[in-house]
């Protein structure tokens, strides 16, 4: 059982990235593998449709390399953030550079499949986009269309770059202020970190151990 699991975050160590590896360990599997997107080069499709008959991308980069990884691995767990309300630029490349394995043989088909998505607005903030639905539907937007099997998606809250800036919530741009209310600083918010909260923990174990009943099977 080999799984692999795919982080579009490009920040060292982020709460994307640490949740992916929590999920790919619960799965038990032997062989793991973690990518982080920002690591490899990888340009987006030019749909061009000249991958039909190789299934290959013409592109000389990271993605075909990419691209093997995912057919070759039993499932694939995708893991992104939500910039201005949608999935994050690496992540959405990534995905488009798998469409070389649709044609005529539908390589994807059957894997099993899982997102992870972390975004800054809280569900419950009605007044802007739904920026977590927004990045899983993306991601099993992807996952229904290729025909593979998607056990389920995890969102997270996370972090808007505001916090690392060093203006301390006091920028009249800022997206604390724009997600809380014009009263909100970085004390105040505090830091989003889901290991802090041992339900998140839970369910990013059974996600983990719900892929591998899956692949096994179950």
């Amino acid at each position: 059982m080999k799984i692999l699991g795919v982080s579009g975050s490009p920040i060292p160590d982020s709460n994307t990235d640490r949740a992916l590896k929590r999920v790919l360990q619960a799965t038990g599997a032997a062989k793991t593998e973690f990518i982080k997107l920002s690591d490899h080069t990888i340009a987006p499709c030019m749909a061009c449709l000249k991958c039909i008959e190789t299934n290959r991308c013409i592109i000389n980069d990271d993605g075909n390399k990419l691209a093997e990884k995912a057919y070759k691995a039993d499932a694939l767990i995708i893991a992104g953030f939500t910039p201005y309300s949608s999935i994050d630029s690496r992540t959405k490349t990534f995905i488009e550079r798998l469409y070389p394995l649709r044609h005529r043989h539908g390589l994807m088909q059957g894997k099993v499949g899982a997102g992870i998505i972390t975004c800054a607005i809280p569900p419950e903030n009605t007044e802007l986009p739904p920026a977590c639905d927004n990045g899983m539907q993306a991601i099993q937007n992807y996952m229904l269309e290729e025909g593979m099997d998607f056990v389920g998606g995890i969102t997270l809250r996370g972090n808007v770059p505001c916090v690392r800036c060093g203006d301390n919530g006091q920028c009249p741009m800022s997206g604390l202020k724009m997600i809380h209310g014009p009263g909100a600083t970085i004390a105040e918010i505090g830091i989003a970190n889901f290991a802090d909260d041992p339900a998140k923990l839970q369910e990013l174990d059974e996600l983990g151990q719900n892929i591998a009943k899956r692949v096994m099977g179950g």
